[in-house]
């Protein structure tokens, strides 16, 4: 192995300064509602560059442990806060049989393209490398400024059987469930979700650290009656305090026997 190839196994330093000051924060050195060390002062006490001062913040607000305050500081935050951002996965049925879902402040229009079905989208659809129609977008919180990818995945498959669904992708996902009910199909959703570590044109798409987990939601919208799942809908959020997703729950009817 040359000097190039060496893989350094020690944490990134912003790793580091940022792990000691969670544990001073845990410990109490730091109380809910305190300010920690400036960028400057953290530069001179760990002999680390503003880069690195910055990436260790960052990294303490995906922890949940700190907020920053624009011309204050780092706010230490109290325990148990719940995330700023909360994006209501919740979908029901309208008077005039529609479907409603809440919305989204999007950014720019929706990009389609053609594209081959492959990863966890393709597993969930049974349709490895199937043919399907993406739309994707990006969608925000306008509180917070968290940033969000919105994507999805029309298979070919199902864009035959509804034509509809072909001619306008990129309707919105509510006008996509009536076109496919008013074929007399009865839909259920079933949400898949996961987390990972982003990739370099997900963290940089979404304004995120290059350690920064992601959580991604897989909603399959199916064929109540065959068990057919007809689209893929792909949800990805910063996988830290700033995101949280939340889902009313309705118990099932018990199986009749």
């Amino acid at each position: 192995m040359t000097a190039a190839e060496r893989i350094e196994r020690a944490p990134a330093m912003y790793l580091q300064v940022a792990r000691y000051l969670a544990d001073d924060i845990l410990r109490g050195r730091y109380q809910p509602g305190q300010f920690l060390p400036s960028e400057a002062e953290m530069e001179k006490r760990y002999g680390i560059g503003k880069h690195t001062a910055r990436a260790a913040v960052a990294e303490l607000r995906r922890m949940g442990l700190v907020e920053s305050l624009q011309g204050k500081g780092t706010k230490v935050l109290a325990r148990g806060i719940l995330p700023a951002a909360s994006v209501d996965r919740s979908i029901r049925r309208t008077t005039k049989g529609g479907w409603h879902v809440p919305e989204m402040t999007r950014t720019g229009s929706p990009v389609i393209n053609r594209t081959v079905l492959d990863g966890p989208p393709a597993v969930l659809l049974d349709q490895q490398d199937g043919d399907a129609i993406s739309v994707d977008r990006m969608i925000h919180d306008p509180q917070t400024g968290t940033r969000m990818a919105h994507r999805v995945l029309i298979p070919t498959a199902t864009a035959a059987a509804v034509p509809a669904l072909a001619e306008h992708p990129g309707a919105e996902i509510h006008e996509l469930y009536r076109e496919l009910s008013d074929t007399g199909l009865s839909l259920s959703f079933t949400d898949h979700v996961t987390a990972r570590a982003c990739t370099p044109g997900e963290y940089s798409a979404l304004g995120l650290g290059d350690a920064s987990p992601l959580l991604i939601a897989y909603r399959i919208t199916a064929d109540a009656d065959q068990g057919r799942p007809l689209l893929c809908e792909e949800l990805k959020a910063p996988a830290s305090d700033a995101c949280m997703l939340t889902y009313p729950l309705t118990p099932t009817q018990a199986t009749v026997r």
